[in-house]
């Protein structure tokens, strides 16, 4: 619908179902390759109607317009996982791929315990074949979310005050319209890149990827073809404070999941005769030493390198700890001190154990035969999860607790010393001048791993100036993005590939 006039508000802005609506969503098919315009206050005053293929008087405003509308759609296709239901999500994006003359097609992934639909979604602009092919990775599902912390409602999809609000907006719905948006307007542009570019968007990376990601590289390696590098979520840009160069962090490498589960056994019985030796006090026991445990500080490569690049920025009394962080957490007390109490700093330098899952028993005057806790572990990159769980048997020191891996696997690091790394610095040189470029690593872990274990040179990059406060919003409440971020990142993605398909 048009706004009232001289109201070119978000909030007037409704935007209509189609007859696909009874699937959970509505289809873009008929609102043009680039969808219509949701006015917000990032857009101009009385922008509305349709955008097609062929617009070639397209305003680049219309690109942040045109990815809010989209995203919202995609918001409201619920794909909380479990169980996941990605399939009309994939559908929904490779319908509005095709639209933009894009090769595209949905492919279905296994539904494991879920039984619902759950695909991928992969679309690819054809280069002139002198490089190997880049690949843009996101994810279709989500986590859940609680609608009574929230706002708005998590799954209306609302654009608002220049923002797209919802489960997803960020994490990763937001980025795989980012990408989708810079692939069909480079086809729009009649962009002649050296390279294939590959969209794929995938279900399954929020527990664990191999329903998604995994089932693909195993089975449809076909779909990256000999893919040289690969994009997907990670890093980011941090926005610095007035006068601070903001801080484009590119993600070379990942903590690695060693996912635990500790399980007590015993006979079940009546309450009132004591049950003290029974699996409850046995794995609380347990879990008391896992949480006494204290690991090893170590500094790997990687870390290393992150911090002494990101030291400049760093207070004037950490400065120089921070540019050999190795040699000054082993002789410099004090900066120890100071660098360990930050913990997202600390997590990357040392494994880290949350104890996250409790399960027992239903009644309290039951002894439960079985107690069950689950423990989220991250280890530093080139560790590995045996290692790891033969010294945690050994701390536990109890053999009648069964630990076992629940997921694991290792993680591999990217070189920075790349073409595009080198792109990603060159565009940041000329769109944000004097922000830092800096190779980093995560304390989490995505689908990056996958292609990583290919040899495939992949990076965790997501072009977006988000201030800490909106961060916050990944897997909390009140997640959003702005029109403003998704036009920036559309825009900025494009000349990434440009960059490195010159």
């Amino acid at each position: 619908m048009v706004p009232r006039a001289g109201a070119a508000r978000a909030e007037d802005v409704h935007i209509s179902r189609s007859d696909r609506a009874a699937r959970g969503f509505s289809s873009l098919r008929n609102l043009g390759v680039l969808a219509v315009l949701a006015c917000s206050v990032a857009l101009p005053a009385g922008c509305a109607g349709r955008l097609r293929a062929d617009d070639r008087t397209r305003s680049e405003a219309g690109l942040g317009g045109a990815a809010a509308t989209l995203l919202a759609e995609a918001i409201r296709v619920r794909t909380v996982n479990p169980p996941g239901d990605e399939l009309p999500l994939a559908e929904l994006l490779v319908d509005f791929a095709r639209e933009a003359g894009l090769e595209a097609q949905v492919v279905p992934t296994p539904a494991g315990k879920s039984k619902v639909g759950r695909a991928a979604a992969w679309a690819r602009l054809a280069g002139r074949g002198r490089d190997r092919p880049v690949v843009l990775l996101s994810h279709l599902d989500v986590v859940p979310a609680d609608p009574g912390g929230w706002a708005v409602d998590p799954f209306q999809g609302l654009v608002a005050g220049g923002y797209v609000m919802g489960r997803g907006a960020l994490d990763a719905k937001g980025l795989a319209i980012t990408h989708l948006l810079a692939l069909t307007e480079l086809a729009r542009r009649d962009a002649s890149l050296t390279r294939d570019v590959i969209f794929l968007a995938v279900p399954d990376e929020e527990t664990g990827g191999r329903d998604g990601a995994g089932f693909l590289v195993r089975k449809r390696r076909d779909l990256i073809g000999d893919a040289e590098f690969l994009l997907a979520e990670g890093g980011g840009i941090l926005a610095a404070d007035t006068g601070s160069a903001n801080v484009w962090g590119v993600a070379v490498a990942e903590k690695a999941p060693c996912w635990t589960r500790l399980t007590a056994k015993g006979t079940s019985g009546h309450a009132s005769t004591g049950g003290l030796h029974g699996p409850v006090p046995r794995l609380v026991s347990a879990l008391e030493r896992v949480r006494r445990l204290q690991t090893e500080v170590r500094v790997v490569p990687d870390v290393e390198r992150m911090f002494a690049a990101l030291a400049p920025l760093g207070e004037p009394e950490d400065r120089a700890g921070l540019a050999t962080l190795g040699a000054a957490l082993e002789t410099d007390p004090a900066f120890r001190r100071r660098f360990l109490a930050d913990e997202a700093r600390a997590a990357l330098v040392r494994t880290t154990i949350a104890i996250t899952v409790l399960r027992a028993g239903t009644s309290p005057n039951v002894v439960p035969e079985e107690a069950r806790a689950e423990l989220d572990v991250r280890l530093l990159p080139g560790d590995r999860c045996d290692d790891f769980l033969e010294g945690l048997r050994e701390v536990i020191a109890d053999p009648s607790i069964r630990i076992e891996p629940i997921l694991a696997f290792e993680s591999k690091s990217s070189p920075a010393d790349t073409a595009l790394f080198r792109a990603i610095r060159a565009v940041a040189r000329d769109i944000d001048p004097g922000a830092l470029v800096v190779p980093r690593v995560i304390a989490g872990f995505t689908d990056a791993h996958y292609f990583r274990e290919l040899g495939v040179v992949s990076y965790g990059f997501v072009p977006r100036w988000l201030p800490p406060s909106e961060t916050r919003g990944v897997h909390g409440v009140n997640e959003r993005v702005s029109v403003d971020n998704l036009e920036r990142g559309v825009e900025a993605t494009i000349r990434i590939l440009e960059e490195l398909g010159r």
